[in-house]
């Protein structure tokens, strides 16, 4: 579930809350980095390098991967809550990412994905879309 600490104002603007939601995997696999070898530590890496950029920022932050980790359980990790997939399977997680913003509901969502599929219907729950080679290199201006 993607969580809001405060209920946005009537009308977008600075004092709206702001959720960032980042599909794990996708971004994961943005760059060619060899992270298909080992798939649970490009998980963690690419978790260490958004829990140091949700350090930064005053807005919560989501990672959503598409298998679960055996040593990294669903929930808050060091400033970013981590979920996974609800199913096995093509686009299980894409899936979890639209269940969670409709059941959210209104507020402003940042979805971090280059999936084109995904970004359609995140941006159909009005959700802002940014790719994941964009943000990749916010972490790398954050320093992160």
């Amino acid at each position: 579930m993607i969580v809001r600490p405060h209920p946005p104002t009537a009308s977008p603007g600075a004092g709206d809350s702001l959720t960032l939601v980042v599909d794990g995997n996708n971004v994961m696999g943005a760059r060619a980095d060899g992270w298909w070898r080992d798939r649970p530590a490009a998980a963690r890496r690419l978790l260490a390098r958004v829990q140091c950029y949700a350090a930064r920022v005053d807005h919560p932050v989501v990672v959503v991967f598409d298998v679960p980790q055996a040593d990294l359980p669903e929930g808050e990790h060091g400033g970013v809550a981590v979920r996974y997939a609800r199913r096995p399977g093509r686009d299980a997680a894409d899936d979890r990412i639209v269940a969670d913003l409709e059941e959210a509901g209104p507020g402003r969502v940042e979805l971090v994905t280059s999936d084109r599929e995904l970004a359609r219907r995140a941006r159909a729950q009005g959700a802002v879309v940014t790719g994941a080679g964009a943000f990749l290199a916010r972490l790398d201006r954050a320093g992160c």
